[in-house]
């Protein structure tokens, strides 16, 4: 697949775009701009909006970030957006050791595993199946989530994740980025 969209880059960004860029880097913790967001640093407006609902549904809230990005990352993987599954993958499994207490074991290998807390497999599955058939969720799939000791706060926050997956995989899908070299660079 051809990458659709100029990546832009920092240093080649306007004002706007450089500001954006600015806080991706800050709220995301890492030192570089993700090949996401450079390919929509041609259009300042498009660019706020999407840093906008990522931010707010996947970097703020009371559902643990570590589910977060399983979440994200198990979706992504069974839609076969490949951009990414590999992204969240890495960022997921980094956090692996604060649920395994293992450096060496990968998350994303075996979302079964018992070293994931039920509620958040419990979790995993059910937002994965409504983000893959919205129109199938039912009052069973928020009983689920409330039997696991989710609040209603934050199975709407999850619920938010099923969307906010569908969004980034199509933007990723439709302007055929590859994943970005410093996340595949051993740490």
């Amino acid at each position: 697949m051809s990458q659709r969209f100029k990546l832009v880059e920092y240093e080649d960004a306007g004002p706007e775009v450089k500001l954006i860029y600015e806080e991706t880097m800050k709220e995301m913790g890492i030192p570089f701009v993700l090949n996401w967001f450079k390919c929509q640093g041609n259009n300042a407006t498009v660019l706020r909006g999407n840093w906008e609902k990522l931010r707010n549904t996947m970097l703020r809230g009371s559902v643990p970030f570590v589910l977060k990005q399983l979440i994200i990352y198990n979706i992504s993987n069974l839609k076969g957006c490949d951009y990414c599954a590999q992204t969240h993958g890495v960022i997921a499994d980094s956090l692996g050791k604060a649920l395994t207490g293992k450096d060496d074991l990968k998350l994303t290998d075996n979302l079964e595993s018992t070293y994931i807390p039920s509620s958040y497999r419990k979790a995993i599955e059910v937002i994965t199946r409504c983000a893959l058939a919205p129109r199938n969720t039912t009052d069973d799939d928020f009983e689920e989530l409330r039997d696991e000791g989710f609040s209603l706060q934050e199975v709407q926050e999850l619920m938010a994740l099923a969307d906010l997956t569908n969004m980034v995989n199509t933007i990723a899908d439709i302007s055929g980025i590859h994943i970005d070299n410093e996340l595949m660079e051993p740490k």
